[in-house]
């Protein structure tokens, strides 16, 4: 049966990068969760786009589920401030949280972690251990490599010509919750 998105993970950098429309991205796309109210569920880090998105969250009235491993409290600044903060054992735990607490996926532009997070919910989804709505926002053509190397896999042999079908890539925030709009999933 088809179920409400009511919490979104979100995937992102914990350093802003390099382009300014990054962050822009990230504030924006923390004001269209709370107009569409739904929960953030995220890394735990107060810094980079993980910081921007949920402060952008935060003032607005929005909640904030944070979930960051005890080792990268200090590291990635591990936000206190947020509506609930959940401290795990290591990054497994972290990834499998994330998961089970979110109904959809949303990356922004990020680093290895980043890639890590979105590979792991794309080959969950593509071994059919969920349903769940995985959408990349490709600010300035951040995920257009990406989206050639899942290509390459296909063309390569190593994965279904379904491959692309398991994710949706967008260029922008709005146009990411557009999608989650128009997406039933069963879970």
């Amino acid at each position: 049966m088809p179920r409400a998105i009511e919490n979104v993970c979100v995937f992102c950098g914990s350093r802003p990068g390099n382009d300014p429309a990054f962050a822009q991205t990230a504030a924006r796309l923390g004001v269209l969760f709370v107009e569409n109210r739904l929960g953030l569920v995220y890394g735990g880090g107060g810094i980079g786009l993980m910081g921007i998105v949920t402060q952008t969250v935060l003032e607005n009235g929005g909640c904030v589920t944070g979930v960051i491993p005890e080792f990268l409290m200090t590291p990635e600044v591990g936000n206190p401030n947020v509506t609930e903060l959940l401290v795990v054992r290591t990054m497994h735990e972290r990834k499998m949280t994330m998961f089970e607490r979110s109904d959809a996926f949303i990356a922004l532009p990020g680093g290895v972690g980043t890639l890590d997070e979105v590979v792991e919910v794309i080959t969950w989804r593509q071994l059919r251990q969920h349903a769940k709505p995985v959408i990349l926002v490709d600010v300035n053509g951040y995920w257009t490599p990406f989206v050639g190397m899942m290509n390459a896999v296909v063309s390569a042999g190593f994965a279904s010509s379904t491959l692309p079908e398991l994710f949706r890539v967008v260029p922008s925030a709005d146009a990411a919750l557009e999608a989650l709009e128009a997406l039933e999933y069963a879970n």
